[in-house]
């Protein structure tokens, strides 16, 4: 497979900083965009092919040219209802989302990948799967060549901000799950998102569930 450009839509959370650095490592991408609301603080050694690009997403339709021009795209925007509120968490995790998705297609991107949720079921009765649900529905009609729907459980990492009943979660599911079902490492998500890039499909939409996803971090899907 010829090299590609690719971009990251919320390469400041915790699986967004895992695919930053396992996508500027694969001598196969041969220049890597962060679109985000800010500039992060990159090391110009390790992330040479590494740009950035600040948008509004409150206004991201006048930011078409910022999605431009990309074979593959990665989306991992994400809050919470407890951090952002109801209205604040439709906004991130469906409008931003879509409203990106939308951008990217009509820039050109042929590999769109979604990081959803367990669960995620656009007629279900709770905001958090009925968001989430929303967004794939609505990506799906957008009709890339190929959408990549990942479904990760609850995600093992070490935040930086303060969610103690999500810390308090990970280490019983952790402690409990032993098969993979109920929990995931951020990495393992990052590395099975990677891998699935360069894999062959005919499938225009493919859904990863999280056992799905581990075995693609393992490339043993």
């Amino acid at each position: 497979m010829s090299q590609l450009t690719a971009f990251i839509l919320g390469a400041t959370g915790e699986t967004g900083k895992e695919l930053l650095h396992v996508l500027a490592a694969n001598q196969s991408i041969s220049k890597l965009v962060l679109i985000g609301r800010r500039n992060q603080e990159l090391d110009e050694n390790k992330f040479k092919n590494v740009d950035q690009r600040v948008i509004d997403f409150d206004k991201i339709e006048e930011f078409s040219e910022s999605f431009k021009g990309f074979d593959v795209g990665y989306c991992c925007l994400g809050t919470t209802k407890g951090k952002s509120g109801k209205e604040g968490f439709i906004k991130v995790d469906h409008d931003y989302v879509v409203g990106a998705a939308k951008l990217a297609k009509e820039g050109g991107c042929k590999h769109f990948n979604l990081v959803s949720s367990n669960g995620s079921n656009k007629d279900s009765w709770f905001l958090y799967p009925k968001t989430k649900g929303q967004a794939e529905h609505d990506i799906e009609k957008l009709e890339f060549d190929r959408l990549s729907i990942y479904r990760p459980a609850l995600l093992i990492c070490e935040r930086k901000e303060s969610r103690p009943l999500e810390k308090f979660a990970q280490g019983f599911l952790g402690a409990i799950d032993f098969g993979s079902k109920m929990t995931i490492p951020t990495k393992t998500v990052a590395e099975a998102m990677m891998n699935n890039t360069f894999k062959l499909t005919e499938k225009s939409i493919e859904i990863f569930e999280n056992t799905d996803i581990i075995k693609l971090s393992k490339n043993e899907a």
